[in-house]
Formats: structure tokens, C-alpha cells, sequence
């Protein structure tokens, strides 16, 4: 009988119902009027909320901080030598410069019957440069110090020994060179 009366109802409210669609920006106004009236925060209207953001920025920063950190205190080999023994440092600051003076005067003597000897002299210079580096790395590894701060001098030595045993031979070509040019000279 209920439903009967619910029924009735529907029919004789029939064509009275609202069917039309509401106007464009309704759902807006509504909502404008609602926060005025009542003081509600608007859910479809979004605050650009600052401190996240800057939270975010600011953690960013301590980040790439902390990793420039990390990877800017990390020592040269050079500098970790320098720690473990002060002397090795300044001997090895001492033969480098007379080694890169004596390489200078070398290249600057370079002419096509000098140019053979001086490659093979770089090429050994550089072959004793790696085991220099393989030396400094057994001392940072904790290897006996003693011993191998007397190898890493015994090659800066046989270093500048061969570079002046190739001066003394590209002195001795120049001379035979000019003692050809004088003889050949005579001859004519």
C-alpha cells in the first residue's frame, strides 16, 4: 500500500521536476556563495602551498652538498704521498723539474738523425713513469716505506741518467755532423 502512495506521489509531481541542465560555471557560484556564507576551504581551487616546495629545494641542496663534499675530499695520489712522507714530496717536486728541464732541452735538440733516439728515450721515460705510479701505490697501500721511497729516488735517478746519457749522444751526433760538414767542406 506504501508503494501505491509513493507512486501517486511521482505522478502527480510528474512534469514538475526540474529537468533542465544548470548554466555553465553553476558548480563555481555555488561553491563561491558556500565559502562565504560558511568560511569552507575550496577543494577545486589549489594553493600553491611554498613550503613544500622549498622543502624539496632545500633538500636537493643539502643533498648535492653532501655529495660535492664526498667526492671533492678525496686526495690525489700525489697529496696522499705527501702525507705519508713529507720528504718523498719535495724530493719528488725537485727531480720532476729537472726531469721536465731536461726533456725540454731534449725535444729542442729533435732533428731527423736525433729523432730516432729521442722516441725510444720517451718511451722509456714513460715506461718508468708507470712504475714510479706503481710504486706510489704500494706505498699508499701500506707497503714497506723505506724500501720503496729508495726505489721511487732510484728512478727518478736512472730517469735523469738517461736523459743526460741521450743529451751526451746527441751531442756526440752533432758533433760528428759538423766534423762531416767540415771534412766535406775541405774536400770541395
Amino acid at each position: 500500500m506504501q508503494d501505491n502512495k509513493l507512486e501517486n506521489i511521482f505522478k502527480e509531481l510528474e512534469g514538475h521536476f526540474d529537468t533542465e541542465e544548470p548554466a555553465t560555471g553553476h558548480e563555481f557560484r555555488f561553491l563561491e556563495k558556500l565559502n562565504k556564507e560558511s568560511k569552507v576551504v575550496d577543494l577545486n581551487k589549489t594553493k600553491f602551498n611554498w613550503w613544500k616546495t622549498l622543502s624539496i629545494a632545500a633538500s636537493i641542496a643539502v643533498l648535492i652538498a653532501v655529495g660535492f663534499g664526498i667526492f671533492s675530499n678525496t686526495l690525489t695520489v700525489e697529496e696522499q704521498v705527501a702525507e705519508i712522507s713529507p720528504e718523498a714530496a719535495n724530493t719528488q717536486f725537485y727531480f720532476a723539474n729537472i726531469i721536465e728541464e731536461q726533456v725540454k732541452q731534449l725535444e729542442n735538440e729533435s732533428t731527423p738523425e736525433t729523432q730516432q733516439i729521442i722516441s725510444d728515450t720517451m718511451s722509456q721515460l714513460k715506461k718508468l713513469e708507470l712504475n714510479y705510479k706503481n710504486l706510489e701505490n704500494e706505498l699508499l697501500k701500506g707497503g714497506n716505506s723505506k724500501l720503496i721511497l729508495s726505489a721511487m729516488i732510484t728512478n727518478f735517478q736512472t730517469r735523469i741518467d738517461l736523459l743526460e746519457e741521450v743529451m751526451n749522444q746527441i751531442e756526440s751526433i752533432k758533433t760528428l755532423n759538423k766534423f762531416n760538414d767540415n771534412l766535406s767542406q775541405s774536400v770541395l
